[in-house]
């Protein structure tokens, strides 16, 4: 069975560019996602194989690695926006974030180790530029996010040479979960403005950089490897 590149959150704006790209460059993939007819619909026309699963249920991993095994490429393309004052986050809120953008992406990675180490694969996961810039009622999501770049740092020199670990922060993408966001033309024209490029990013643009960063003979992912102690690389897009 050949080794597949495994997209986690396929349907999203993100994901599913990134999964058109790399069938364009005739890789193989795998997508996961948890809306059946979505993922199902693009699996036709990229004609790959697909697993349904949720990252917010407990023992999801277990699905997905009854469907592929060998891998040598993951994805983790799931992703929220959470925004609220401090003064109105619970601790429910933080948990389900985490789980969401943080344990799930652990539990998938601890899950295929192995094999990654076998193909000499690659991991790519994904954060925010509000990490470093900091914005109002971001509380949730940076400290998150914040968490996945720890992450980052730590397995890209645990895993060295053998699997190359990388993170994107894209800032805001035309996505569905920031609909809520840009629906608001005012808001949305002021975020673009707020850009060097006057646009908002679009999910294309992140998944051309996460596809050369996870193919196997990219050399930024082997440099990045290479040090003692790996940095994300941090794609702050139109920013």
């Amino acid at each position: 069975m050949n080794a597949k590149y495994l997209i986690f959150g396929s349907t999203g704006s993100i994901g599913s560019n990134l999964a058109n790209q790399l069938h364009n460059s005739n890789e193989d993939i795998h997508l996961v996602g948890r809306n059946e007819e979505e993922v199902k619909s693009l699996s036709e026309k990229l004609k790959c194989t697909y697993s349904i699963a949720d990252v917010l249920e407990d023992n999801f991993i277990e699905k997905v690695k009854s469907d592929i095994s060998e891998v040598k490429g993951i994805a983790y393309c799931v992703g929220s926006i959470d925004l609220k004052p401090l003064k109105m986050v619970t601790e429910d809120d933080f948990q389900k974030c985490m789980k969401l953008n943080l344990y799930s992406a652990v539990e998938v990675i601890k899950a295929y180790q192995e094999n990654l180490k076998k193909n000499k694969g690659s991991i790519i996961l994904f954060s925010t530029v509000a990490v470093q810039r900091g914005f109002t009622n971001h509380s949730i999501i940076g400290s998150t996010k914040a968490a996945v770049e720890g992450l980052t740092i730590s397995l890209a020199a645990e895993f060295a040479p053998n699997i190359r670990v990388n993170c994107i922060a894209p800032s805001l993408t035309n996505s569905k979960i920031a609909q809520p966001l840009l629906k608001n033309t005012i808001m949305a024209e002021g975020i673009a403005k707020a850009h060097p490029m006057k646009r908002i990013g679009e999910g294309k643009d992140a998944a051309a950089t996460a596809k050369p960063i996870g193919e196997r003979d990219s050399g930024l992912g082997k440099r990045r490897t290479k040090k003692k102690a790996a940095k994300p690389i941090q794609k702050p897009l139109f920013l």
